[in-house]
């Protein structure tokens, strides 16, 4: 269902622009017929689209199904708190226990969803009755035009006769088209909003239909539906889920793919897990595109270490469970309430220290860190991956950090990188572990940020980060830039790690209207740049 409003306020932008432009040149017309061109050309412009009836009968469906799904969360949670026998099930080695406690958790995910589906869609059909309402009006305001100097063609010579009366009628037709072309712009712009909301909402309820995501018939129900649970121990759970969506269906479709060998050793590594967050990481490695000799590898390595140990050494991101709060602005203009992001005590921030300007390149190597556990290992733990030393963790991540750098043809002393560097080491760094390439697509305008939105929000929803350039200039006109990177939404809120160590939250009103600095600082408030992944 999300896909079908995809794209549609982009369309909406493209003819909310023409229909303005239609109006000024109303107002100029010199001339009866120019008139009735330009009124014909507005009518010509399609009305909002959509059903509300359907889209409210879909509503209506899903909170029919919320209903279930409340009825059978009572009665799982019932099964969950009655405490079961440590009874092992699933093709790797599940509690039973632990298995009814995340069939609990996924079927108040599944109510959740249900509900915000359909409210999401209750809110469109409303907001497409209103725009198509207010077209309509506009509309019947260029009928009155017609009405108010005839529809009737003058003739060349009629043309070059106009009167006063004649001159009259055709301005004061001109103010009431104009008027409502100014309706009718409303309108589709309102509409097109409505649906970007309506997308937006409905791909993050799709992407949270986790389970379903790991197509395969090599693991069980119960194995799925684990590795689609199992979340990090720090922070809030349902932020720091160690499987994204995409990561769910390509370590499923690998599983398919795996020859009955491979696939044999695999289920071994998964039984032998000592937990559910270690199963997890395994798959997570499996999708990145790592062979089943280097997840052994990889397994031996992380063998019976704690969910704790897990989190530190390979998840660059946690979210805390506060960090949407809005706590205001510091005399900069960045968030009060910002994440730091750390190895033991050192930041996984550029040089190091945030004083060289590797920014494009940190971003990029923390974005892989995030998709790609082995990569992440080999930074945190060293060669070993038994390592617990922040100064080794500097040197290594730095040293990567200035390698992806001049990969992309960065500058001497490790200052700035152009945008075609930045999509080089994108594709070369992060694409192959996400499944797709990164394209480059300038965003300049609050308009072009707006449309933009859709596929941004849709692509880290299903985990896949997205790359941002952000600018400022002073009172002299020096321009200065950064590069950070998008890594969450929830509603109208997008989580934005800055490689200076530190993720936040900024609104999309901000991404939009210029008020990036919440996430760096008053220097940079315009996003500039935005690189998006394709399937």
């Amino acid at each position: 269902m999300a896909g079908v409003f995809r794209r549609i306020d982009e369309s909406a932008t493209e003819r909310a622009e023409r229909l303005a432009g239609l109006s000024e040149r109303m107002l100029k017309a010199g001339s009866k017929n120019d008139l009735l061109d330009l009124i014909d050309l507005a009518f010509a412009e399609p009305p909002p689209e959509g059903d509300p009836g359907t889209l409210e009968s879909l509503g209506m469906r899903y909170r029919d199904q919320l209903d279930e799904a409340m009825g059978l969360h009572e009665r799982v949670d019932r099964v969950a708190r009655k405490g079961l026998p440590e009874v092992w099930v699933g093709d790797t080695s599940v509690l039973a226990q632990d298995a009814v406690g995340a069939v609990s958790r996924a079927v108040s995910d599944m109510a959740e969803a249900f509900e915000g589906g359909s409210r999401a869609l209750i809110v469109l059909a409303d907001a497409i009755t209103e725009a198509q309402s207010q077209d309509s009006e506009g509309r019947g305001k260029l009928k009155q035009a017609l009405a108010e100097m005839g529809s009737d063609r003058e003739g060349f010579f009629d043309e070059m006769r106009e009167n006063d009366e004649e001159e009259w009628d055709r301005k004061n037709a001109a103010h009431f088209a104009s008027y409502g072309i100014g309706l009718m712009r409303t309108a589709v712009l309102a509409a097109g909003e409505a649906c970007r909301v309506a997308a937006r909402d409905l791909n993050k309820w799709a992407a949270e239909a986790r389970t379903g995501k790991m197509a395969t018939d090599e693991l069980s129900a119960v194995d799925r539906l684990m590795l689609a649970d199992a979340s990090g121990v720090n922070g809030e759970a349902e932020y720091n889920e160690i499987l994204t969506a995409n990561e769910l269906e390509r370590s499923g479709r690998a599983m398919e793919n795996l020859p009955p060998a491979d696939r044999a050793r695999m289920e071994l590594l998964m039984a032998n897990a000592s937990s559910p967050q270690e199963k997890a990481y395994l798959m997570k490695a499996l999708a990145a595109g790592h062979g089943v000799g280097e997840v052994e590898t990889f397994a031996g390595k992380i063998h019976g270490k704690d969910p704790a140990w897990l989190q530190e050494h390979l998840a660059p991101i946690t979210t805390q469970g506060d960090s949407l709060d809005d706590q205001g602005t510091k005399y900069n203009g960045s968030n009060v309430n910002a994440d730091r992001q750390e190895f033991d005590s050192q930041g996984w921030t550029q040089g190091g220290d945030g004083q060289e300007g590797t920014c494009v390149a940190s971003s990029t190597v923390t974005a892989r860190a995030m998709v790609d556990p082995l990569y992440a290992l080999e930074l945190t733990g060293g060669p070993s991956g038994q390592e617990d030393d922040p100064e080794a963790f500097r040197q290594r991540l730095v040293d990567e950090q200035h390698r992806v750098h001049e990969e992309g043809g960065g500058g001497a002393n490790w200052e700035g990188m152009g945008l075609d560097g930045k999509t080089e080491v994108l594709n070369k760094e992060v694409g192959p572990d996400t499944g797709g390439t990164y394209e480059l697509q300038e965003v300049r305008t609050a308009d072009a940020r707006r449309d933009a939105l859709p596929e941004i929000e849709k692509a880290v929803a299903e985990g896949k980060p997205v790359p941002i350039g952000v600018e400022g200039f002073d009172e002299n006109g020096k321009r200065s830039g950064h590069a950070m990177m998008i890594i969450g939404q929830e509603g109208d809120m997008l989580q934005i790690y800055n490689p200076w160590g530190t993720t936040t939250w900024v609104s999309e009103d901000d991404f939009v209207n210029g008020g990036m600095a919440k996430a760096s600082n008053d220097g940079l408030p315009n996003a500039y740049a935005v690189h998006l992944p394709q399937d």
